[in-house]
């Protein structure tokens, strides 16, 4: 047996770094002192104050105020409706349970059409009603309904305000410092991404790394969020941060875009690839410039202005270039940016995000079962624990709702509860029951959440299970004013919250999440109509809104482990995306020549042959490409410089379709041929 752990060393508290230190103490702090509070205020479940503060224990200051934001309104909203609700239902049991159902479904389902703030605000306020209401039951006097509600809430808010203070003594790394590192090392990464994709040869890892680019720059936007809130400079800013997360997307739409080229070049020119690398090793220094980057650009210039397909990766190229510099550029006068410095970059709208409509509907309708059922059998069981047990099934299908593995996650909070049921009972009745006063169980309190807290950052495989004993250790232990010490009271309030996160689990279980390969063939339906309508006379969406919808989509699988689902969801993206770009660039390409603005035209209709809703329609693709290499002939024989041109974008589009080859069965690719 390897006793290893006990060196001295290897205990948490030697081990932990400054950081870790600080962050253990401030929460630990935090949830003491709310715990305190409460109980100086003489609310009678003063433990809640506690959770809440655990609850929004983010590291960063961005983190804790909209975390506290989002638990505000979600409270106050949740309490509202627990009035409502249990006011004019409480005489009519069955009444009550629709109603509840009915509001816990309808939480679950606005949570999973939002991220961020109002998600969470909607998660809590659905778990807050049942946490309220489910406790009043039994009450005859209706005054009290109202002195639970607002007793819950003043812990609430208690608990986060003192999470508040504690950020604002002990503070944390600056979201902002977090925010342009991150931005710039994002910035870094696309360069060696640029690297790994446009090389001679191809590698495995190509699909994986472009995944990966796309979540990196995605989840800079939540960083983004949380500098929002931490500090004005960022609100002032929050237009330039926006736009160069927008640039960042479309680098890596060119970089694909480039990529596709080459893959369809049958011998790209040997200079082409010494540029590649020249370029890359000078946009990598800090003192890069347009001058220095038109010489190297110089070399690799078509010397055939007939080459099309030179022409067409030439400009492409040089055009990355720009946009790497000007993004650099905006970087760097963010950086040096005070809070009085106005910057004015591009307007760009928000990065796009889409729920799905049918998951969220899905999810509602378990939880409106879920309900239903535990009110239904405790009504009918008169169990006097069921509130505890109905309460936990809430929480556990409103919050895990959205999550990539619900099942996975409702596993994990039912041996923390058990873990819970165990320690809670032997601290009770073992050390508590022996205490009269506050202070003496602090004294136990605040060195064990700090132990928790270093566990939860150390041992990073188990974190989530260090969290929630943190978190839902408060309402185990059951640390009420006064204190109650009813054994069987206890383990069948225990024994009802295992029970309701088993509900939960086996309601998880029928009423599955959709698999991801189903949820593949939403996103590609729903990118394929958005295609359709970016080929429009006048389109809804943007090109910079249906760029960042389309890698908000790709990355909506980013977590799974279906690698087929995530392969076609991610060629589906990157084909639709190349178009889309050609669609614009040819919206804005003119010419006095009728000829060549009827090619364009007809190159614009062929693609509403090819996409439909539905999938590709086979013998239009092969037709379809079959033309355009025509059209490229016919071009290539005209022989002025805009017909050169209008065959290299009409080249791109060729390279950005064949892709979609691959969708055909082998049956029809044969045909096709």
């Amino acid at each position: 047996m390897n006793f290893s752990w006990l060196a001295w060393q290897n205990l948490p508290w030697c081990k932990a770094t400054a950081g870790q230190w600080r962050y253990a103490l401030r929460n630990a702090i935090a949830m003491c002192l709310a715990l305190s509070i409460a109980y100086g205020l003489q609310l009678d479940e003063p433990y809640w104050a506690m959770t809440s503060a655990a609850v929004v224990s983010f590291p960063t200051v961005g983190g804790v105020i909209s975390k506290s934001l989002g638990r505000i309104a979600g409270s106050l909203l949740g309490a509202g409706a627990a009035l409502l609700i249990a006011g004019h239902t409480l005489n009519e049991p069955w009444l009550f349970a629709l109603s509840m159902s009915a509001w816990l479904a309808l939480c679950t389902w606005i949570a999973n059409h939002y991220q961020n703030n109002v998600a969470y605000a909607f998660s809590l306020a659905g778990y807050t009603a049942a946490i309220i209401a489910f406790t009043t039951v039994n009450i005859t006097d209706i005054n009290d309904l109202w002195n639970i509600t607002q007793a819950r809430v003043c812990e609430v808010i208690s608990g986060i305000l003192c999470g508040g203070l504690m950020m604002m003594i002990l503070p944390s790394t600056s979201d902002g410092d977090t925010l342009i590192q991150s931005l710039k090392a994002m910035h870094t990464r696309l360069l060696e991404h640029a690297g790994l994709l446009l090389q001679r040869e191809t590698t495995d890892n190509v699909r994986s790394a472009h995944e990966s680019v796309i979540g990196q720059i995605l989840t800079m936007n939540l960083l983004r969020i949380q500098a929002f809130w931490s500090h004005y400079r960022f609100r002032r800013q929050n237009n330039v941060l926006n736009y160069v997360l927008h640039q960042q997307l479309r680098l890596t739409s060119v970089i694909s875009s480039l990529r596709r080229m080459l893959l369809n070049w049958p011998e790209p020119p040997e200079i082409l690839f010494t540029t590649l690398q020249a370029l890359l090793n000078e946009l990598a220094k800090p003192e890069c410039n347009k001058y220095r980057l038109a010489q190297i650009l110089s070399q690799a210039a078509p010397d055939d202005k007939q080459d099309y397909r030179h022409q067409a990766f030439w400009h492409r190229l040089r055009y990355f270039c720009w946009l790497y510099l000007n993004i650099s550029r905006w970087l760097r006068q963010f950086e040096r940016a005070d809070a009085d410095t106005t910057l004015s970059p591009p307007a760009v709208p928000a990065l796009a995000r889409h729920a799905d409509s049918a998951e969220a509907s899905w999810s509602a309708l378990r939880t409106f079962i879920v309900i239903l059922l535990g009110c239904a059998f405790t009504i009918t069981t008169q169990w006097d624990a069921g509130d505890a047990a109905i309460t936990l099934a809430a929480i556990s299908c409103v919050l895990y709702s959205s999550v990539p593995s619900p099942s996975n996650s409702v596993s994990l909070l039912l041996k923390t509860l058990l873990l819970l049921s165990l320690f809670s009972f032997i601290i009770k009745f073992g050390l508590m029951v022996q205490i009269s006063v506050l202070w003496q169980f602090l004294l136990f309190l605040f060195p064990l959440l700090i132990t928790l807290q270093l566990f939860k950052l150390q041992q990073k495989n188990r974190a989530s299970l260090w969290a929630q004993l943190i978190v839902f250790g408060g309402s185990f232990l059951a640390v009420t004013n006064p204190p109650v010490y009813d054994y069987q009271a206890f383990l069948n309030d225990n024994l009802a919250k295992v029970f309701g996160v088993m509900l939960a689990w086996l309601a998880f279980q029928i009423l599955r999440p959709s698999s991801d390969k189903r949820r593949s063939r939403r996103h590609i339906r729903a990118l394929r109509r958005e295609f359709l309508d970016q080929l429009s006379r006048r389109p809804h969406l943007s090109q910079s809104t249906f760029e960042s919808l389309i890698y908000h989509r790709v990355n909506q699988l980013n977590s799974s482990r279906d690698d087929r689902a995530r392969l076609w969801l991610l060629r589906w993206g990157v084909v639709l995306l190349n178009c889309s770009h050609i669609v614009w660039q040819l919206r804005e390409w003119h010419s006095e020549a009728s000829e060549l603005t009827d090619m364009r035209e007809v190159t614009l209709q062929n693609l509403h042959r090819i996409i439909g809703e539905r999938g590709v329609h086979h013998h239009s693709l092969a037709q379809t490409l079959e033309e355009l290499a025509q059209r490229i002939e016919r071009l290539q024989a005209i022989g002025n410089d805009e017909a050169s041109e209008l065959a290299g974008i009409i080249w791109r589009l060729f390279c950005s379709l064949s892709q979609l080859q691959q969708a055909l069965p082998e049956e029809a690719r044969a045909a096709g041929a």
